[in-house]
């Protein structure tokens, strides 16, 4: 086998790998010999079919299997003793298959790049910390009772925070305009939901009441021919309704699995669950301080192939997260939306495969079992889940994946400067802006003062 290597742009190589003929022949040869055993042909006994029978009816399509199969074969060869990295798949094309001439074919694919890491000491990081104070717990409690309000009917004119139903009819110039018209619908005044003045001018109305609001839309509206101009909405209100929280009684507590105790076991749940919270958040901010320092320090060529797989990944991820079980034109959801976070993530990817490789760092046994048992507990049967688990290969690869990550972000965080800023519990807490989560949508688990993190980009197989 021949093999010769060229750089064609960038991280892109074209491999020329020649097999000789020789070993072709021998090859289809001994395809034909074996299927000359079992060959049923009239005028021939079974297994007794000439050779130059068999050839002349099945050489050509059997040497076109074995080529297949060659070049397949030979290509890994060719990678594993030239020591290459392909990214992705190759585009592999025959470019000689004379029978009796050497095979050739070509074969181009991207390598990954090489990663120079960057001195981890000289990294500047904030770590943000809190004291959970009783207003904060009373604060959260209050957020709590607001997600099991319930709306009660009031006789009495409207004002901010009350829902409101109402039909509207949006005309421009005296004429109706498309989407201006809704039905039996409810909105929360001061939500913002509706263009300025539509809320405002509802307050102060009572049930029953049909009135006109002369209003603007915005300059920068979506909609060209309704931006900047003036409108009338007229509005019917059909009902006003006042915000009713639940008591903080026994009935409330046991909604959230708090049965004995009472308030003092109750406050003592939500600050439990704020606590983790906290430390969730301080740490995935930190996280992020880390990875966005790494990707202003190392700077690294992309493999065009494995940008394509990651921005395949989010569109299938955001379809699933926006589908509601409708059929999604992926064309909806071009690549220019993904692009930028998925070079992040390949960028990061890179970045934490080259930690784990040069520091040799493999999953600790350890903290495998607390994620896996911290992942159970949220189970009715916790050992069950457990034993699922270190059942199924698959599921405990990814557990030990996440576990590999927060190592390496430890090992990191511990050389990094570091440097230790007290904040709020509410400040420590808001959520940030991130690339790596633009297109994740994550959803909040009802809980006292539980929520989920931003994830952590998966490290290269």
């Amino acid at each position: 086998m021949r093999v010769s290597i060229e750089t064609t742009e960038g991280l892109e190589r074209k491999m020329t790998i020649a097999v000789p003929g020789e070993q072709v022949n021998t090859a289809v040869n001994a395809r034909l010999q074996e299927a000359a055993k079992n060959v049923n042909l009239k005028g021939f006994r079974r297994g007794k079919v000439p050779f130059k029978v068999i050839k002349g009816k099945f050489g050509k399509g059997v040497r076109q299997e074995v080529v297949g199969e060659l070049m397949s074969q030979t290509y890994y060869e060719a990678i594993s003793q030239e020591s290459l990295k392909p990214a992705g798949q190759p585009k592999i094309e025959a470019t000689n298959v004379i029978e009796g001439e050497d095979l050739e074919f070509t074969a181009i694919f991207e390598v990954y790049p090489e990663i120079t890491l960057p001195d981890f000491s000289k990294i500047e990081v904030e770590r943000l910390s809190a004291e959970i104070e009783d207003a904060d717990i009373d604060e959260m409690i209050m957020t709590l009772r607001q997600q099991r309000q319930i709306w009660e009917v009031v006789e009495r004119p409207a004002a901010i925070d009350d829902r409101v139903n109402i039909d509207y009819v949006g005309t421009l110039g005296g004429e109706e305009f498309e989407g201006g018209r809704g039905s039996g619908i409810n909105l929360v005044l001061g939500s913002e939901r509706m263009i300025p003045g539509f809320e405002t001018g509802i307050v102060g109305n009572s049930s029953g009441e049909v009135f006109v609001l002369t209003l603007e839309f915005p300059g920068e509206y979506y909609n060209e021919e309704l931006a900047g101009k003036q409108v009338e909405f007229e509005l019917t209100l059909n009902s006003v309704s006042t915000q009713v929280l639940p008591e903080i009684d026994e009935e409330f507590f046991k909604s959230f699995g708090i049965d004995e105790g009472g308030e003092p076991a109750f406050r003592e749940e939500v600050s439990s669950n704020m606590r983790r919270e906290l430390k969730v958040s301080s740490r995935s901010k930190l996280k992020n301080q880390v990875m966005d320092a790494l990707i202003d320090a190392v700077d690294v060529s992309v493999p065009a192939t494995l940008i394509a797989g990651e921005i395949q990944q989010l569109r299938d991820q955001a379809i699933q997260q926006i589908g509601a079980g409708k059929n999604i034109d992926p064309a909806m959801l071009p690549d220019d939306l993904f692009t930028d976070q998925a070079r992040r993530r390949v960028v990061l990817g890179l970045i934490l495969g080259e930690v784990v490789q040069q520091h040799k760092i493999t999953a600790d046994p350890v903290r495998v079992r607390e994620a896996v048992e911290e992942l159970a507990s949220t189970y009715e049967s916790p050992d069950d889940v457990v034993n699922w688990y270190y059942g199924d290969k698959e599921q405990l690869g990814t557990v030990e994946s996440t576990v590999i990550e927060d190592q390496v972000f430890d090992h990191i965080i511990d050389t990094a400067n570091v440097r230790e800023t007290r904040l709020s519990y509410q400040e420590v807490i808001k959520p940030e802006p991130s690339p790596a989560a633009a297109a994740n949508t994550a959803e909040t688990e009802e809980r006292p003062g539980g929520s989920n993190s931003e994830s952590v980009p998966s490290l290269p197989a």
